[in-house]
């Protein structure tokens, strides 16, 4: 069995929890968040707790879930009480992001076009006065890194002028141009 899976996820007074056979709906402070797990563990409600139990401890899908299924439901209250949050740093001559209306985020990265991406419901991008700095920001934590790594597949950094889109603290090998004889 799990060690991750048998500690129970504190519930925090501001926050609403239902729970539906294997469907877990959280509401809170900054937003609400739903999500539907497989039938091989049992979550419960009880008192301000809520805890993940393996229904079957023989079968070895279960007890794989078991711990998952309790790292989603701690993620999803913490992302409705505080929300998650991943900065993009835009590093090059001429690149940069701006915002077109509430939900088409503009790329500007050395392409002959500009490059237009739809903002998915949830998510909320906060873009600095120069563009080169993106935070995204939303409840659902598996969504904000979903589309942060979106932005960033459109030019990730090239190691050796390191110009391109890069998750902020992420490490990028730099190599050594070519020298001339």
């Amino acid at each position: 069995m799990s060690r991750i899976g048998k500690s129970p996820i504190c519930i925090p007074a501001n926050v609403k929890v239902s729970i539906d056979g294997s469907r877990v709906a959280v509401e809170g402070p900054l937003g609400k968040n739903e999500k539907t797990f497989d039938d091989s563990v049992t979550i419960k409600h009880v008192g301000s707790e809520i805890c993940v139990l393996c229904k079957d401890e023989n079968d070895k899908h279960s007890c794989m879930m078991h711990g998952t299924v309790r790292s989603i439901v701690n993620s999803m209250v913490t992302g409705v009480v505080s929300g998650y949050s991943k900065n993009l740093e835009i590093s090059g001559v001429g690149f940069k992001a701006t915002a077109k209306g509430q939900n088409i985020l503009d790329l500007s990265l050395g392409y002959s076009h500009e490059i237009l991406y739809a903002i998915p419901n949830g998510i909320k991008l906060e873009i600095d006065q120069s563009g080169t700095k993106v935070a995204v920001k939303g409840v659902d934590k598996k969504l904000v890194g979903q589309v942060a790594a979106d932005i960033k597949r459109f030019y990730p950094v090239e190691p050796y002028k390191g110009k391109g889109v890069r998750i902020v603290g992420e490490f990028v090998r730099r190599k050594e141009g070519k020298k001339t004889a």
